[in-house]
């Protein structure tokens, strides 16, 4: 089994490799304001100072503790933060009552947008291969549509993103102090209760279809 320091070295040597491969703008990090993006964007900036910029999906069901963290992050760590949101026309009449019908309108659909406006040719995402069974089966360089996307932390666990966010003091939401181990849209999201793995606050079906949510994009 890889140490964590192990992982840590493979994970810089990645991002310094996608560093070099795309020039400033051509790659962005998808930060959710949830530990795992936060604990790679630590990271980026450390293996790419020049690389600030960083996607977020607001589709309006946000926490505000969420966004609240995200924007003042963005600012003390110098990001340069485009928001992706949903057009109002795509937002379904009501949230969350068809999960795959509203993640493509409400996150796929912006993010689509927003790497096609920007020119993203390369995505890093904070997933991790433990979250849930369809993320066991992703790779750390994945080609997407019109894209590739990066997850580096892929082989990382929960523990090991608090012991590197402990270990840096880094920032993280005030929400993991309140039971939440995972953060989505709040109509999908509760504190995990006992004994529930990470992402048991996370609503069942969606977690169920991971694999249809991962063939549309989502990340």
């Amino acid at each position: 089994m890889k140490s964590l320091q192990d992982k840590l070295e493979h994970t810089l040597d990645l991002l310094r490799s996608i560093k070099d491969a795309h020039p400033p703008g051509e790659a962005a990090l998808a930060w959710t304001g949830g530990k795992d993006s936060t604990a790679l964007l630590a990271l980026w900036r450390e293996a790419a100072p020049q690389h600030t910029l960083a996607i977020n999906i607001d589709t309006g069901c946000k926490f505000p503790e969420v966004l609240a963290f995200r924007d003042r992050m963005a600012s003390e760590w110098g990001v340069r933060l485009y928001i992706a949101r949903p057009l109002p026309e795509d937002c379904p009449a009501q949230i969350a009552a068809d999960k795959i019908a509203c993640c493509r309108a409400m996150k796929v659909a912006p993010l689509r947008r927003a790497l096609a406006e920007l020119g993203v040719r390369a995505l890093l995402t904070g997933v991790r291969a433990d979250e849930n069974p369809e993320r066991a089966h992703m790779r750390e360089r994945e080609e997407r549509e019109g894209y590739v996307q990066y997850n580096p932390l892929l082989d990382w666990t929960e523990m090991d993103v608090w012991a590197f966010t402990v270990a840096r003091g880094l920032p993280y939401c005030e929400l993991y102090d309140r039971g939440y181990r995972s953060l989505g849209c709040v109509p999908c999201t509760l504190p995990s209760g006992a004994g529930q793995g990470e992402r048991g606050g996370r609503d069942s079906e969606k977690e169920a279809r991971m694999a249809e949510l991962h063939a549309l994009g989502y990340f």
